[in-house]
């Protein structure tokens, strides 16, 4: 096992190699988290059961589409409040022969974010896609993950984790919960109040789901990868109360980064962190080409390369190189990245 888990950070991993049948990773597998959006699998899944996609209504095939490449909420509330609430997370466990997933706690029944779920349990909701579930509703389900948005329709750069560390092909469901601000700017809905708030959790005594942790900001990531989705990779984080969206973003990062993901290859370039809120991604070293995305504050980036273009100024510094960043197809400027060159050691030349 390789799973390096940065400091102060609470995981639970597992990699389960398809071809193999084994795991090459298993790291508190069986301990219990709130699933945030990973439930949206569920959610999904028990829609489909016993059912293709196409023989559902056109509206909630647009829902399972938007609920699953851009992690929207509103359709996951919709479903969740007309299938049953807490009763699709009981089917689902029965049906999938689940061991460590639960129903939201008694005192949070409307959050389904708060479902308890583990790391083993998820690498199961996947292997079901491929061993047992219809070729349409694995096509489909798997088709959506593919096309996975950078920016959630809440407004949270969703591309940690797997789709951060390996190339495609990959298909990925990834979970957030208690961050004030996730730094995507092409949003495409408003968030809704359902995804699971940073607040403190209810003084009781903690029994089954009730024992999950409701309170620390969570971070997940979750899919296969690899040519023929020879791996399935499930990876789930709790971070120290305060953490930033960015901090917790590089933590996951260097987490999955760690892992033996058989089948997996990585991207070029070199992994730098960055300072600063607000900092853009442009299509040309250029401030004043077209913006990208604005990274979530302090996150670690893969540059490619580098070369000269637009001066840049914030006092005290000044530095006209900018690095490309091949994960987001733009430019960023080096006066933002934490290194004290302007021109970044070891880092080619566009």
């Amino acid at each position: 096992m390789r799973a390096d888990v940065p400091a102060g950070v609470t995981a639970g991993v597992a990699v389960f190699d398809r071809q193999t049948g084994t795991f090459t990773e298993q790291l508190n597998s069986a301990g219990q988290f709130r699933s945030a959006s990973v439930v949206k699998l569920l959610i999904a899944l028990d829609l489909l059961w016993n059912r293709g996609p196409d023989a559902l209504p056109a509206a909630d095939r647009a829902r399972i589409d938007t609920m699953l490449r851009g992690s929207d909420d509103a359709a996951a509330s919709t479903f969740w409040a007309n299938n049953g609430s807490g009763a699709i997370i009981d089917r689902m466990v029965a049906r999938l022969g689940l061991t460590d997933t639960a129903r939201p706690p008694s005192t949070h029944p409307g959050y389904w974010g708060y479902t308890a779920l583990s790391a083993r349990d998820t690498v199961r909701i996947y292997r079901y896609l491929f061993d047992s579930a219809p070729t349409a509703v694995r096509d489909y389900v798997l088709g959506n993950l593919r096309q996975s948005t950078r920016c959630a329709t809440d407004g949270y750069d969703q591309h940690f984790g797997i789709a951060g560390s390996f190339n495609r092909p990959w298909a990925v469901k990834q979970g957030w919960s208690g961050f004030s601000s996730g730094g995507c700017t092409a949003t495409t809905a408003t968030p809704t109040a359902v995804r699971e708030p940073s607040a403190t959790a209810d003084p009781r005594t903690p029994t089954g789901a009730d024992a999950v942790d409701l309170t620390r900001p969570a971070l997940h990531t979750t899919g296969v990868v690899g040519a023929g989705d020879r791996s399935v990779v499930a990876v789930f984080t709790l971070h120290p109360t305060g953490t930033s969206y960015g901090k917790a973003y590089t933590d996951v990062g260097r987490l999955t980064r760690s892992l033996n993901v058989p089948g997996a290859t990585r991207p070029a370039g070199t992994w730098i962190g960055t300072w600063g809120s607000g900092v853009r991604v442009r299509t040309q070293a250029t401030t004043t080409s077209g913006a990208v995305t604005t990274l979530p504050a302090g996150v670690e980036v893969l540059v490619g390369c580098q070369k000269r273009g637009q001066q840049v100024s914030s006092p005290p510094y000044v530095n006209d190189w900018w690095a490309y960043l091949p994960q987001y197809g733009g430019y960023m400027s080096n006066i933002y990245l934490s290194v004290p060159e302007n021109q970044v050691p070891g880092v080619p030349v566009c």
